[in-house]
């Protein structure tokens, strides 16, 4: 660590990382990582501005100590792999991500939600790294990609995924709700999500019960409706169609 005689302080703070061009990282990784958290927060993500805050920041914070937190222990047979520290980032982030998605059926949740972080922890990254230009441009990369993508797979020919709601009334304790998801597997549908609930005992006391079904994966589902409504058991079937894009 080199010392002047006029300025000292300032030419050690510098060389140890701790001078306001570190400052200003830690700030743009704050601010970019920021951005992207309210934008997941306007568009009410379980994973918002302050998760994605901390992450970007953490990152920068990890890339800068990883480039100046050991040079007081560097001499002729100590050298240093500034990646290291950096590389273990990607590791952690990986371990976060995984932990956002789930699965439930054939249907998959949380894959964006997981990407969105580690590109959040790659700006970061960037950010510590003095790399200013490659995080703003990394940065409008994103919004290009959850802003503008959305609405042109919309017009894409074959990119949607036709969505569908199916709704099932049938007398409980006869093995119905089984046989209905065997049966919208079987035809090749992803169930997104169920929801059941309990109504009233119909006119022979009999339990019954509503259940509210998510699919998609199919352009139709008439078939379907059909089969189930010829279960034995079954009261009532009643289906809905809609769109929903593939991000």
């Amino acid at each position: 660590m080199a010392w002047s005689a006029s300025g000292a302080s300032v030419t050690a703070v510098v060389e140890g990382g701790q001078g306001w061009t570190q400052i200003g990282q830690l700030g743009l990784a704050f601010a970019l990582a920021s951005l992207i958290g309210l934008e997941r927060n306007w568009r009410h993500k379980p994973i918002g501005l302050r998760t994605h805050t901390l992450v970007g920041f953490g990152s920068a914070l990890f890339v800068i100590v990883s480039k100046y937190g050991f040079s007081d222990v560097l001499g002729s047979d100590v050298t240093l792999d500034p990646s290291r520290v950096a590389a273990q980032v990607v590791t952690g982030i990986g371990f976060i991500g995984g932990g956002l998605i789930f699965v439930r059926g054939d249907a998959v949740q949380g894959l964006t939600t997981a990407a969105i972080v580690w590109m959040t922890a790659a700006i970061g990254m960037a950010c510590g790294a003095g790399l200013a230009l490659v995080a703003l441009f990394a940065t409008a990369g994103h919004f290009v990609v959850v802003l503008v993508y959305p609405r042109l797979l919309v017009v894409l020919p074959h990119s949607r995924h036709v969505g569908f709601g199916l709704r099932v009334v049938y007398e409980d304790g006869r093995g119905i709700l089984r046989t209905v998801l065997s049966e919208c597997t079987r035809r090749g549908f992803a169930i997104v999500e169920v929801t059941t609930h309990q109504l009233e005992h119909d006119i022979r006391g009999a339990s019954v019960v509503a259940v509210a079904l998510e699919l998609r994966g199919q352009p139709t589902i008439e078939p379907l409706a059909v089969a189930v409504s010829d279960l034995d058991g079954v009261l009532e079937v009643a289906a809905t169609d809609h769109t929903r894009n593939g991000d």
